[in-house]
């Protein structure tokens, strides 16, 4: 299909509010049709599947959505089975829920599901994801590592994700785990990409220019390592302390945004 038909990713940092303003879930809604929306939920990440699906069929429900339904894909055979996926080729939007990312990767990647998530997305559709749900999206993920602590090479493990956003690597809760220490090791590995760290209760909302705003209560952190002038990644023990120079960084609240081509920011805020 062509590039302009490409529609929304919604890429939640975890932990988004379900309680008071509800700002992101709402931006989903709306990005997805109101109340003509069809939206599937995709539980395969979390070990409590029933129980979150029907948590965020209540909110979406709640929040005016038109149709809600929770998929729970435990295995290959089951994401293969086009019969039982119809209801992804009529949804506006597929979200996925938390829980550990290699799940989605494993379970997902190279079946018809997969083949449906980028046929939605390139039909115009929105594809969202907390958590999880969130790290999947890129081409690389990070599926492991040590939070809080200084880069090393041993911080962080890496593996494909589901390939909806190229040229990044994206990382959850972010902040609030103290998580720049891996992504600065996941980019010092892939100077090519840019690294991205959403906060918690935070969204960054791609549209079909490859730019993308900031939404919730925290902060999106872009790690530019193209102009990396040294680092000692290939040479250092994986116990060693990360040397990396010449890194740029943008912090980005709500109101500001990134162009993932020209790799500039969008200030909207003044």
């Amino acid at each position: 299909m062509a590039e302009s038909e490409r529609g929304n990713l919604v890429i939640i940092g975890g932990a988004e509010d379900k309680r008071t303003d509800k700002a992101i879930l709402k931006e989903v809604i709306k990005l997805s049709g109101g109340k003509g929306s069809h939206i599937a939920l995709i539980t395969t990440a979390t070990k409590s599947p029933e129980e979150a699906g029907l948590e965020y069929k209540r909110l979406f429900e709640e929040l005016g959505a038109g149709s809600v339904v929770s998929i729970n894909i435990i295995d290959r055979g089951t994401a293969n089975n086009l019969e039982g996926l119809k209801i992804l080729e009529e949804a506006t939007c597929i979200f996925f829920v938390g829980g550990d990312q290699l799940r989605i990767s494993s379970i997902l990647g190279g079946t018809e599901v997969h083949r449906l998530l980028k046929l939605v997305y390139k039909g115009g559709g929105v594809i969202a994801g907390t958590s999880a749900g969130a790290s999947m999206m890129s081409e690389i993920m990070v599926v492991e590592g040590k939070d809080d602590d200084a880069p090393r090479k041993c911080t962080l493990k890496m593996a494909p994700g589901m390939g909806l956003l190229e040229g990044v690597i994206i990382d959850q809760h972010f902040n609030q785990r103290g998580r720049i220490g891996r992504l600065l090791a996941a980019v010092a590995q892939n100077p090519y990409v840019l690294g991205i760290g959403i906060d918690e209760d935070t969204a960054m909302i791609v549209n079909k220019e490859s730019e993308f705003m900031v939404e919730g209560s925290g902060v999106v952190t872009i790690v530019d390592g193209r102009e990396i002038s040294y680092t000692n990644i290939s040479e250092q023990y994986q116990d060693d302390p990360l040397a990396i120079t010449n890194v740029k960084i943008h912090i980005l609240p709500r109101g500001y945004g990134f162009n993932l081509i020209k790799k500039q920011e969008i200030i909207l805020r003044r």
